[in-house]
């Protein structure tokens, strides 16, 4: 079981390595091919690469507070670490067990960018809608968070959830 158990953290962290990688690398080709440049239009008044320096969060949020995004950015690490480690190397709880790496690594590729740049690299644009520009590293997280919650109302039950009270009561008694 310890040996699923190494093996299976081993793999969430690779995954996430690599999830970590691909949003680097679209961020150094924006930064490369779009910055001080014009949009590149993909589908006319539609979808767009646009750069763009995000120092705040979605809307212009929040801007210029780069040590609480850090901050913020570590506890939801740890609390994720945390998580990943009580849940089950089960079949059943794979979903959840995935959804975390790509939150992880999603919050680790934006991390990266404030503490390199002091910013987010942004550079997905959807002009149709006049949607917030976004990268990958954001995809991973809303579309993580849409699929939690799908899990959470539809596909888990509460006696599914009866496992993490069970591992905070052990986790209390020590």
């Amino acid at each position: 079981m310890k040996k699923l158990r190494i093996l299976d953290y081993l793999s969430a962290f690779g995954a996430v390595l690599i999830l970590i990688v691909l949003d680097q690398y679209t961020k150094m080709l924006a930064v490369a091919n779009l910055k001080d440049a014009g949009p590149f239009v993909i589908w006319k008044g539609v979808f767009e690469l646009q750069y763009l320096e995000n120092r705040g969060m979605a809307f212009g949020m929040l801007q210029d507070q780069r040590i609480f995004f850090v901050v913020m950015t570590m506890i939801v690490m740890l609390f994720l670490a945390h998580f990943y480690a009580i849940t089950p190397v089960d079949k059943k709880y794979l979903p959840l067990r995935i959804c975390m790496v790509f939150l992880g690594a999603g919050a680790m590729g934006n991390l990266i960018d404030r503490v390199v740049h002091g910013f987010v690299v942004d550079f997905f644009y959807f002009s149709l809608i006049d949607f917030p520009i976004f990268n990958v590293a954001d995809i991973y997280v809303t579309v993580t968070f849409g699929v939690l919650l799908l899990l959470v109302f539809f596909y888990y039950k509460e006696e599914d959830f009866i496992v993490y009270t069970r591992a905070y009561r052990k986790g209390a008694k020590k």
